[in-house]
């Protein structure tokens, strides 16, 4: 009976040393993330977050984070936000682990020097008719009908055919745009005139 005590203390003792061994792997803060997240996070990258942002711009970065700590591949993240086309929230625990990355803008390219090949960006006060070549259309009127602007195009033979005919129905449909602004500014105009 003695044996049999002292083979149980002898095989308790053993488990406790290897679970004091194993645990002792994971840092402090490693135990108090996972607990606070209800899962262990995997070692991520802010490269993997970053690759991911670049594929899916509109979704927020801290939720790509969130679904790259829990399966700590770029792949299978890409593969949920394909598959349900968005990534769920983090919870409200996760921002006491991780604070909030709210991300700058992308930083815009410098101008290039004049007389660079390069092209320059083009600053946010083009409006569609300068960006599209449209002024002379502009000066010369020209009544578009609905029609034209909701009719479906032609399937052209050649790739530069479809091109043109692409930003034809481009131009038609910024022309009628602005007919449809201009005739319900001048309709406006009576009745602010009348009411003052």
């Amino acid at each position: 009976m003695a044996e049999v005590v002292n083979v149980l203390v002898a095989f308790a003792v053993i488990v406790i040393l290897f679970r004091w061994v194993t645990s002792s792997k994971e840092s402090p803060n490693e135990r108090s993330a996972a607990s606070t997240l209800g899962f262990r996070p995997r070692n991520i990258t802010e490269q993997m977050v970053d690759t991911v942002q670049g594929m899916f711009p509109d979704i927020p970065r801290d939720n790509i984070k969130y679904d790259l700590l829990r399966t700590g591949s770029v792949d299978q993240t890409a593969n949920k936000i394909l598959e349900r086309g968005f990534l769920d929230a983090p919870p409200a625990a996760y921002y006491t682990l991780y604070p909030s990355t709210e991300q700058a803008p992308p930083a815009r390219p410098a101008p290039a020097p004049a007389g660079s090949s390069t092209a320059t960006t083009k600053p946010k006060s083009d409006n569609l008719i300068k960006r599209f070549h449209l002024e002379e259309k502009v000066q010369q009127p020209v009544q578009i009908s609905e029609a034209e602007v909701a009719g479906k195009a032609v399937w052209e033979d050649t790739p530069e055919k479809r091109e043109a005919s692409l930003q034809e129905r481009k131009a038609k449909m910024i022309l009628a745009a602005r007919q449809r602004l201009l005739a319900q500014q001048q309709q406006a105009a009576p009745r602010s005139a009348g009411g003052s």
